[in-house]
Parts: C-alpha cells; sequence; structure tokens
C-alpha cells in the first residue's frame, strides 16, 4: 500500500493521520485518502474539483507534474507528502 501524509501544521485544524491508499493515480489516491477523512477535502481542493494552488504534492520526494490531471503514477510502495506552499517575498 502506498502512504498519504499531510502537513503537520494541518494537525492544528483537523485530524489527519497518515492515509494506506491503492497504488494507481495521485488522483486515484487523493480521493481515497479524502474519502477516509472528508474534511481533508476542502483543504486539498477548491470548489471546482481542483488542487488548490498553495497545496504542494511530492510523490517519493519529487515534486509532481500533472497538477491538472493528477495523473503521476503512485506506486505501491509511494510516499505522497501533501503540504502547504511556501510564498513570500
Amino acid at each position: 500500500m502506498a502512504l498519504v501524509v499531510f502537513t503537520q501544521q494541518l494537525a492544528r485544524f483537523l485530524e489527519c493521520p497518515d492515509q494506506p491508499v491503492k497504488p494507481g493515480s495521485l488522483g486515484a489516491a487523493l480521493s481515497e485518502a479524502c474519502a477516509a477523512n472528508p474534511r481533508l477535502r476542502g483543504y486539498v481542493f477548491d470548489e471546482q474539483g481542483d488542487l488548490r494552488r498553495h497545496v504542494a504534492v511530492f510523490i517519493d520526494g519529487r515534486r509532481i507534474r500533472d497538477r491538472a490531471r493528477l495523473s503521476d503514477p503512485v506506486g505501491a510502495d509511494s510516499t505522497v507528502h501533501v503540504l502547504q506552499a511556501l510564498s513570500g517575498g
């Protein structure tokens, strides 16, 4: 099973334990993780179902390439990190 890990900063607002998910696409993995904890959906996805701009996602330490379709592959032993992107100047 792959594992989806959410940033610890999110734990200040809601419980978000690591979620084991089936391998497949990133979109399927995130949907499965959000189905297990529906309150996460609003953190990860916007009202149109798109990945929020302030969310950065890494699979096995590499930033995802496909933010539109979320088609990046998630392997059986993959770790997906979902965290808040930092910005500033």
